[in-house]
């Protein structure tokens, strides 16, 4: 694989930690801002409302420039937006950096993607996308505790302090790693070609099987805390040790899918939400004893993670005109799937319905990620391009095989 993939990995781990270590460090910035938690929970959103506005529209805007000099741009707003939150005056501020801090990073992953695939043979494309993903995984285990440390210790502004310098390690490696490129050239690129890609009802199937899949997996761990301690029973202090454990399946189940997805991208997009259901659907078995909790946290990061590849090389395949875009738009997705979820599994809980509910839901919602998937399938069995024309049109018969005529 090309060492290039590294200096991706990087920018992607520092996106990873931003990310998710604002959940840990909630109770410090409450504290130093004189908020309630609850307030504070809204910076969380802040950063969730910048990828899903910032993915589609940075990817598009940029879509004509040369993609080495577009990661090197959005490692440089994030590195902004993070030094931003460190030196915040005031909540206001700070839910305005987070804002900013979040613009970069659906579309960093979605050109990432893009440029991963390209420096590799066909058959390592979802390899090459995984091992991207891995910074992302990694900064589960490493990156995120590690941060709240720091932020417990020095202060919460260091730990921002400590992220940027991150992103400007990403940005020494994209300069000296990623190859030069031209940027796209031609009429059809642009804005409005990469808009058009959003038209195709595939790329929409794609992106609802994120949504609903991811959806799944943020139902169940954005309550698998109390699950951990009101249901299998294990101190507060353990919690961050098997928020770890998850990492470290996330980790095994992106490199597992990406190998895997090389081979089989459907069968392997299939297994993991079918693998998905059943850890879920599981959940309130496995947390009524510890050791089993323990493993339930483990499977539940390898079979969520499995599907990260293939639905990210998915997306783009069903836009292959405007990849940018809708690999972009596939990380906002992810992110809807976040607070989606995330809301989902609060009305379980609301409910009444016990502790472990929201896992149920989330089985519920990875049922439903299988059904879209499904249609997904059978849409594409049904569609062909015409040679020449540039279109595709919906028939009756079977998908072609390589070398077989196309009859219209």
């Amino acid at each position: 694989m090309p060492l290039a993939l590294l200096a991706l990995a990087v920018g992607a781990f520092g996106i990873g930690t931003t990310e998710f270590v604002m959940m840990g460090l909630l109770p410090e910035v409450a504290d130093d801002l004189h908020i309630a938690i609850p307030t504070a929970g809204h910076l969380v959103s802040a950063y969730a409302l910048g990828v899903v506005i910032g993915a589609p529209l940075l990817a598009a805007v940029t879509a004509r420039m040369s993609r080495r000099t577009v990661l090197i741009g959005l490692m440089a707003l994030f590195i902004v937006g993070n030094a931003a939150s460190a030196f915040a005056a005031d909540y206001h501020w700070l839910l305005a950096a987070r804002f900013l801090s979040g613009l970069p990073h659906g579309a960093f992953f979605g050109v990432g993607a893009v440029v991963a695939t390209s420096m590799v043979a066909p058959e390592r494309k979802a390899r090459s996308v995984s091992l991207m993903f891995l910074g992302l995984t990694v900064a589960n285990v490493a990156g995120v505790p590690v941060a709240t440390l720091m932020g417990q210790h020095l202060g919460w502004r260091a730990t921002f302090l400590g992220v940027s310098a991150i992103g400007l390690a990403a940005i020494a490696a994209l300069a000296s790693l990623i190859p030069h490129d031209r940027g796209v050239a031609g009429s059809g690129a642009g804005l409005r070609g990469e808009l058009a890609a959003l038209k195709s009802l595939p790329v929409w199937l794609a992106l609802g099987t994120t949504v609903a899949g991811f959806g799944a997996l943020f139902a169940a761990y954005s309550y698998v805390t109390p699950m951990l301690t009101d249901s299998a029973g294990f101190a507060d202090g353990s919690v961050t040790l098997l928020l770890a454990l998850f990492g470290v399946g996330a980790t095994v189940g992106n490199l597992v899918g990406g190998r895997l997805a090389d081979h089989a991208m459907r069968g392997t997009l299939f297994g993991g939400l079918v693998s998905l259901v059943v850890v879920l659907a599981l959940f309130p078995v496995l947390m009524g004893a510890q050791w089993s909790a323990g493993v339930a946290v483990v499977l539940l990061g390898v079979a969520a993670f499995v599907t990260g590849s293939p639905l990210q090389l998915m997306v783009m395949e069903k836009a292959s005109s405007a990849p940018s875009l809708a690999s972009s738009a596939n990380q906002a997705a992810f992110n809807l799937a976040n607070a989606g979820g995330a809301w989902i599994g609060g009305l379980a809980l609301a409910a009444g319905f016990g502790v472990t509910s929201p896992a149920v839901a989330g089985a519920v919602l990875a049922v439903l990620g299988l059904g879209v998937a499904g249609a997904a399938s059978v849409v594409d069995r049904r569609r062909v391009v015409v040679p020449g024309s540039g279109r595709e049109r919906l028939v009756a018969s079977h998908v072609p095989e390589r070398g077989e005529a196309v009859r219209v």
